[in-house]
C-alpha cells in the first residue's frame, strides 16, 4: 500500500505542475502589445523634444509622427482584442487542465498495470525460501530439458572409431545385462558428444551392478545428465547427485552441481555456502575449483554475501580414506567386443585412452581418471607415455596425500614404481 501512495503522490505533483504551466500561458498578464504600446508613446514625445531643440527637421518630424502613430494605432488594437477576450478561453484551459492531470495518471496506471508487477510484494526470506521449493517441484524432467536442449555440434574423432563404436552398441544392445559393455558404451558416447546415450548406458550399468557400485558412479550418471540436457540439473540429475553425496559427502563434482542446482532453483544462499566450503577443500587444479571459482562471486552477491577470495584446498577435507586404484581396460573390456578383429579391439581401446587424456589434458579429473589413464597406456605397451603422465599427475595432485596414495597405487600396479 505504502508503494500506491508514494507513486500516486508523484504523480499527481508531477501532473499538477504541468497544469499550472497550462493555466500560467492564459493568465500571463498584459499582452506584449501593451509593452509596445509605451514605446511608440514615448518616441512621439522623442520627436516633439528632437524638433525643438533644432535635431529635426519639420518635414521629418513630421514623417516620423505619421509612422510612429500608424504603429500605435496596431499595438493598441491588438491590446483591445486581448481585453475583450479573443485570446486563449477560461473555460477551455481550465478543462484542458483537468484532462491533462486525468491523462496523466490514468496512462501512468495503465502503463504500470501492463509492463510493470502489481500486486507482486517485497519478499520475505520464507517466501523466497517457498518459492524456491515450488519451483524445484515443477521444473522441467530429464527428458524435457534433452528435448529443448541446443543442438551440438558433431566432434572430430579418428577415422573408423565412430564405426567401431557402432559396433559397440550393436554388441552392448545384444548383452543387455553385460555391466562392462554398458560402462565401455558410457564412455565412447561420452567421447562423441552423445551425453544423452552415454547416461542412458551409465545408468544400465549401475542397474545391472545392482548396487555394487561406488559415488562415483552416480557422480558420472549425474555429470552426464547434466551435460545433456546443456547444463540444467534436472529432477534425475538431482537424484544421482543426492546419492552421490550420501555415499562420499566430499565429492567435489557432485557439490559443484549440487550448487549449480540451488543455483538455478532461486536458493544462491545455499548455493554459495555449498560453494566456499567445496573451494576451501580443493584441491587446487581439480576441475570443479575452476569453475567455481568462475561464478562464486555473482553467487556471493545474489546471496548478500561480501564476498572474499577463497584459497583452494586451505581446509582439507576431513576423513577421506585413498580411492581404489583404478585400472585400464582389463580382459573383460576387451572381451565385450570379441566379434571384433584384434585390430579393430585395439583401434577401439586407443579411441578411449586417447578421449581420456584429452579430458585429463583439457578439464582435469579425478584421480582414478589419471590412475585409468597410466594403466590403459600401460596395456597398450606406451611406457614412456604412461610414466610422463604418471609424472604430471604427480604435480597436479602434489598437495592431496589422498590422491597421490591413488596415483601411486597404480603406477606399482603399471610396473611404473617399486
Amino acid at each position: 500500500m505504502t508503494f500506491w501512495i508514494v507513486i500516486s503522490l508523484i504523480t499527481l505533483a508531477t501532473a499538477t505542475l504541468l497544469s499550472l504551466v497550462l493555466l500560467r500561458g492564459r493568465d500571463s498578464g498584459e499582452p506584449a502589445a501593451a509593452y509596445d504600446l509605451q514605446v511608440y508613446r514615448q518616441q512621439l514625445r522623442d520627436v516633439d523634444k528632437d524638433l525643438a531643440r533644432g535635431v529635426l527637421q519639420a518635414a521629418d518630424a513630421e514623417r516620423i509622427r505619421t509612422e510612429i502613430s500608424r504603429r500605435i494605432l496596431s499595438a493598441d488594437a491588438q491590446v483591445q482584442a486581448a481585453a475583450s477576450g479573443h485570446t486563449q478561453p477560461r473555460t477551455l484551459t481550465s478543462a484542458a487542465a483537468i484532462a491533462l492531470i486525468g491523462l496523466v495518471c490514468g496512462g501512468t496506471y495503465l502503463l504500470y498495470a501492463n509492463l510493470g508487477a502489481p500486486g507482486y510484494n517485497d519478499l520475505g526470506l520464507q517466501l523466497r525460501i517457498d518459492a524456491a521449493a515450488e519451483r524445484a517441484a515443477t521444473r522441467p524432467t530429464q527428458a524435457e530439458a534433452e528435448a529443448d536442449a541446443p543442438e551440438r555440434p558433431a566432434r572430430v574423432v579418428e577415422p573408423g572409431y565412430a564405426t567401431l563404436v557402432d559396433q559397440l552398441r550393436d554388441t552392448a544392445s545384444k548383452r543387455v545385462d553385460d555391466a562392462q559393455g554398458q560402462a565401455l558404451l558410457a564412455q565412447h558416447e561420452a567421447n562423441l558428444g552423445n551425453f544423452a546415450a552415454a547416461a542412458k548406458a551409465k545408468a544400465n550399468y549401475i542397474r545391472i551392478m545392482s548396487g555394487d557400485v561406488e559415488a562415483r558412479d552416480f557422480g558420472e550418471l549425474a555429470e552426464l545428465q547434466i551435460m545433456a540436457a546443456g547444463g540444467y540439473v534436472s529432477p534425475e540429475a538431482e537424484d544421482a547427485l543426492r546419492t552421490t553425496l550420501t555415499l562420499d559427502r566430499f565429492d567435489g563434482g557432485a557439490r559443484y552441481y549440487w550448487g549449480l542446482m540451488m543455483a538455478q532453483i532461486g536458493r544462491p544462499d545455499v548455493a554459495y555456502e555449498v560453494w566456499s566450503e567445496t573451494l576451501a577443500m580443493g584441491p587446487e587444479g581439480a576441475p570443479w575449483v575452476a569453475a567455481i571459482s568462475a561464478q562464486i562471486e555473482d553467487i556471493a552477491y545474489r546471496a548478500g554475501v561480501e564476498y572474499t577470495p577463497i584459497t583452494p584446498g586451505s581446509v582439507p577435507a576431513p576423513g577421506r580414506a585413498p580411492a581404489a586404484p583404478a585400472a585400464g581396460p582389463s580382459a573383460e573390456d576387451i572381451a565385450v567386443a570379441e566379434d571384433m578383429s584384434a585390430e579393430d579391439r585395439q583401434q577401439m581401446i586407443r579411441g578411449m585412452v586417447e578421449g581420456l587424456s584429452d579430458r585429463l589434458a583439457t578439464t582435469g579429473g579425478t584421480p582414478q581418471e589419471w590412475a585409468r589413464l597410466i594403466g590403459a597406456l600401460t596395456v597398450l605397451n606406451q611406457t614412456e607415455r604412461a610414466q610422463a603422465i604418471y609424472a604430471e599427475a604427480q604435480e597436479v595432485f602434489a598437495e592431496v596425500p589422498e590422491a597421490l596414495a591413488t596415483i601411486t597405487a597404480a603406477a606399482k600396479q603399471a610396473g611404473l614404481s617399486q
